[in-house]
């Protein structure tokens, strides 16, 4: 345990700092957190290490602090180089430090390039200033992180998962003097029952995830406050260091933290848009069925820390049923498919299904080329392969497979594909039969002229996965099977060729959202 003089000397040491960097006329700033000080000056941020040892840290010598700060610097260089730059020692004397001094290190700082905090998500999001484009970037930005990292061998997983993290929270939480007591007590353990059974039912899930391999050396606190956008792009910074318990998890469990940060901050549509950017891009659907009960683990540890310090009862409650709205959810399965010719603007409607349902867009041109081994905007040597009858067999029936793993887990699903033919919307109603849930085919209709310009546009972009060309949409004219007049009580007709605001309209006014 650090003893009093070595709080003394760390005071002391912060005051000489400020003073040095004030006499190079860096306004320096000075930042707490409960491990940590950050001084902002200039065009950088040093980061030291408090000294202090607490139940999971231990930064009470100085070797231990330039360890901790080495590996923050380590494990932040995967998804943040621009911004961690080095660790340096300071020298001198804790009346008269200097960063990168001559002599022997008394403490040590790990610099960064500093940026405007109004950057960002957690600012963002209160200000009602995150889109749809910083998702899109985050996804991508979290995705492609994920992909790259290696495996954890299943012996050297820790025992300890998200279902102990989420009981222990449960016990501090009913421990706490601080808790509202108004059927709290009842409350944590009636929750604790609800999540124990819902953990319980993922157990073999969750084995056979760390056998795949989606068990990985993560970043472990991905909440909105640790997310920036810096000179046009997004980054994930502040990985957490102290423990690699708490990164070496399941990817999902990851993400999911950023999932119930966005839904806290009243950003629900854009935390859907998010999971379906970041799961289209991983391939990982699966792995969705585990999303609420790490959410609800996330927001679990949100609702303990809202206690310490003081009695915040609005926050304690905002996260409390957060968390018991993902350990229950219950009723919302759905079936959805698109319908229509390419170029009629399927994909943005299915997009737009997915934020507001709260569900998951399955785009047959990515899971097409990822069946083929290809990414989602490479384009075939041989598109006839690609789009032969026994090519739309296989995509069809992956489609199908993707669907039933997600609707068993509860999550509303729409299909993003031509469906032009009626035998492949026919097989999905049969499996929407079979497992008891409503059922829906959206129709998207547009001007032959607009859809061509849509082709032709998103051709020359190479930013989309369809490969459709004029010629596709020629031959789809010839072989587009009408619904049977029996399935009227399916089908919605929604127009395109409007503005999305209107387009919202229409879908709000075509599709029951209960």
């Amino acid at each position: 345990m650090p003893n009093a003089q070595a709080h003394i000397d760390y005071e002391r040491l912060l005051a000489g700092l400020i003073r040095r960097l004030e006499r190079h006329g860096d306004s320096p700033v000075l930042l707490h957190t409960h491990a940590s000080s950050i001084i902002l000056a200039g065009d950088h941020a040093y980061k030291l290490k408090r000294p202090v040892q607490l139940p999971f840290l231990d930064f009470s010598t100085v070797a231990s602090r330039r360890h901790f700060l080495s590996l923050e610097l380590q494990l932040n260089r995967r998804t943040a180089e621009a911004l961690y730059l080095d660790v340096l020692p300071i020298t001198g004397s804790p009346d008269d430090p200097e960063i990168d001094g001559a002599g022997e290190a008394i403490d040590w700082a790990l610099r960064m390039r500093r940026f405007d905090p109004e950057g960002g998500f957690d600012v963002l999001a209160r200000q009602g200033r995150l889109t749809r484009r910083h998702m899109e970037q985050l996804a991508a930005h979290v995705a492609d992180f994920h992909l790259r990292l290696p495996p954890i061998p299943a012996a050297e997983v820790p025992d300890k998962n998200a279902w102990h993290w989420a009981n222990e929270s449960l016990d501090e939480i009913a421990a706490s003097a601080n808790t509202p007591t108004l059927e709290t007590n009842a409350g944590v353990e009636a929750l604790r029952s609800v999540l124990e059974k819902a953990f319980g039912g993922l157990e073999r899930l969750r084995e056979r995830r760390i056998a795949q391999g989606w068990v990985r050396e993560a970043h472990g606190d991905l909440h909105l406050g640790n997310i920036v956008e810096w000179e046009g792009r997004v980054i994930a910074f502040d990985a957490l260091e102290f423990d690699p318990a708490l990164r070496r998890i399941d990817v999902i469990n990851d993400v999911s933290f950023t999932f119930m940060d966005l839904c806290a901050s009243a950003c629900e549509p854009l935390a859907w848009r998010l999971m379906n950017d970041y799961i289209e891009r991983t391939g990982d659907y699966e792995g969705l069925c585990l999303l609420y009960v790490y959410a609800a683990s996330k927001a679990l540890v949100r609702a303990k820390l809202s206690l310490l310090g003081g009695c915040h009862h609005a926050a304690f409650f905002k996260y409390w049923n957060l968390a018991w709205s993902f350990a229950r959810p219950s009723g919302r399965a759905r079936l959805i498919l698109t319908m229509g010719m390419s170029g009629s603007g399927k994909s943005t409607l299915a997009g737009m299904l997915a934020e507001r349902l709260g569900g998951i867009r399955i785009r047959s041109d990515v899971e097409r080329k990822r069946l083929a081994g290809l990414a989602a905007l490479d384009r075939p040597e041989d598109p006839a392969a690609l789009y032969n009858i026994q090519a739309n067999e296989r995509t069809y029936a992956r489609l199908a497979e993707l669907a039933g793993v997600l609707l068993q887990a509860n999550f509303p699903v729409i299909l993003d594909a031509a469906f032009l033919r009626h035998h492949e919307r026919e097989s999905m109603r049969f499996m929407a039969e079979g497992l008891g849930i409503p059922f829906a085919v959206v129709e998207c209709r547009a001007p032959a002229p607009v859809m061509l310009e849509r082709i032709l546009r998103r051709a020359e972009a190479r930013t989309d996965p369809s490969d459709a060309t004029s010629r596709v949409l020629e031959l789809q004219t010839t072989y587009m099977e009408p619904l049977p007049d029996a399935w009227r009580v399916f089908h919605h007709v929604i127009k395109t060729d409007v503005s999305l605001e209107r387009l919202q309209e229409e879908m709000e006014r075509c599709v029951v959202f209960d």
